[in-house]
């Protein structure tokens, strides 16, 4: 399995080349030269398989420098019901990922896939915590070390961290928005001491954090010299180790080949949804992808019209889904390139239109007629959509969502089609938002005990202007290069 940049950068790179970057050198995303293909024979020879063989089945296809019992050890050492053992009460916790259905709607199953029951309580730890496993492996081998930089809007940064923390030879600095995250994620983050954790609250918006992760990316010499690599969703691994549950929702969801299912995916940084087209691009019978997004509707405005105009942080929204207040999704390259038939030359045109005009319209041309060959619908959900759909879930269900869940359920009814389940991704355990449940239902969610009086601890972080270079600075001076 070879990897290409989506700019052009075709030399030949292996899954372990990378694995601990981010960027290609010419500012492009790695993806596979071919998507590598599931048959329906395959994919039913899988249905009693666990969650870590599961795992290892579809990383296998993607992973081959990796020795094949190396790679299936660190995937059952991830993929354990201790580590994800903060589920549903009622929940299977040895499926690591549970399908729970919610109740019937538009002629079909609305179902809900648990995603959440990692130690963050977010789905972030499905592909985080491997990715902590696969980072020290790699690193034993080579005797290096790493220097992890994130941004995050929330969950990003606390699964990161909580997958990372102790590893040997590996530092995270972490990017944060300053006061844009709820007080539990805060306290996810903010309140571990480990030595090798730095937390960093930026004055400014997620999109402002990820832009400095970015522009540190970019600096070649800086990044080789300070080990510098990146878990945010532009990372190869963590969008692959999200195909996995794709796969296993679809498993869960049917009960022979070819029967289809939809995908709704609430959305920002677009790499959910991203490991979504990738599957339906390998041949899991996906029927629809469906975007979901709140008022930051950047996405959204796109699948309807064709122009992608991301918002400048002034325009970008602070709402009570704040896992999803981007406006810059850095995963959407990738379909793009796709989109365009891995064209790098045009992709190259389109970015160019993006960073001198702000944006580029691709309504009323050949692409943009694609997008229905991809499946990819979307839609908008608001504080009030929230609201509602929180409460109409808890009273008709007895099941209390997330937030950012409920933007997902709010415009996968909008696209229910009659015998097609809708697997809802659950983005995030309630507990990490109490504030909206409370308005929501007038009590507060339930938390996992190992939670309660989280954020009540002791808390450390320093606040930092969005500055590139205060940045590396800091950088600098916790490498000691």
């Amino acid at each position: 399995m070879h990897y290409q940049s989506t700019r052009g950068h075709d030399l030949p790179q292996h899954f372990s080349d990378i694995l601990l970057g981010g960027l290609a050198p010419d500012g492009g995303l790695y993806l596979p030269a071919e998507y590598p293909q599931l048959t329906a024979e395959e994919l039913e020879s899988w249905r009693e398989l666990s969650y870590a063989d599961l795992a290892f089945a579809v990383l296998s296809k993607f992973a081959d420098d990796i020795p094949a019992a190396d790679l299936q050890d660190i995937t059952r050492r991830t993929y354990t019901a201790e580590v994800y053992s903060n589920g549903r009460a009622g929940d299977d916790a040895s499926l690591i990922t549970p399908l729970r259905t919610l109740g019937e709607e538009g002629g079909t199953e609305l179902q809900l896939l648990g995603l959440s029951n990692g130690p963050t309580l977010a789905f972030k730890d499905m592909a985080m915590q491997l990715l902590g496993n696969l980072f020290e492996y790699t690193l034993a081998k080579s005797g290096d070390e790493l220097n992890i930089l994130g941004a995050t809007s929330g969950d990003t940064g606390s699964a990161a961290e909580h997958a990372m923390r102790g590893k040997t030879g590996i530092r995270v600095i972490m990017l944060s928005p300053h006061g844009r995250m709820s007080s539990f994620q805060r306290a996810q983050m903010f309140s571990l001491q480990d030595d090798n954790i730095v937390n960093l609250a930026v004055e400014g918006n997620f999109d402002d954090c990820q832009d400095i992760v970015k522009a540190v990316s970019k600096d070649a010499p800086f990044k080789a010299l300070h080990a510098v690599g990146t878990v945010n969703s532009i990372n190869w691994a963590r969008v692959v180790a999200q195909v996995v549950y794709y796969v296993h929702g679809w498993l869960l969801a049917t009960d022979g080949p070819g029967q289809k299912v939809s995908f709704s995916v609430p959305s920002g940084n677009f790499g959910n949804v991203c490991a979504g087209h990738i599957a339906r691009s390998m041949g899991l019978p996906i029927d629809q992808l469906v975007v979901a997004t709140n008022e930051n509707d950047v996405l959204d405005e796109f699948f309807r019209t064709g122009v992608y105009r991301p918002r400048s942080a002034a325009e970008t929204h602070h709402t009570s889904s704040p896992s999803m207040d981007i406006s810059k999704a850095s995963n959407f390259e990738r379909f793009l390139y796709d989109l365009v038939g891995q064209d790098a030359t045009r992709l190259g045109e389109l970015f160019r239109s993006l960073d001198e005009e702000g944006g580029f319209d691709l309504s009323g041309t050949p692409e943009f007629e694609r997008i229905s060959e991809f499946g990819f619908v979307s839609g908008r959900s608001t504080h009030a959509d929230r609201v509602a759909t929180i409460r109409d879930v808890h009273e008709r269900y007895g099941v209390t969502i997330d937030p950012h869940t409920a933007d997902g359920v709010t415009v996968a009814r909008r696209h229910l089609r009659e015998g097609v389940p809708m697997l809802v991704l659950e983005t995030a355990l309630p507990a990490k938002f109490a504030e909206i449940v409370r308005e929501a239902l007038g009590e507060e969610p339930e938390r996992p005990e190992a939670f309660e009086g989280i954020e009540g601890l002791e808390q450390r972080f320093e606040i930092v202007p969005a500055d590139v270079d205060r940045i590396k600075a800091i950088i600098v001076e916790h490498t000691g290069r």
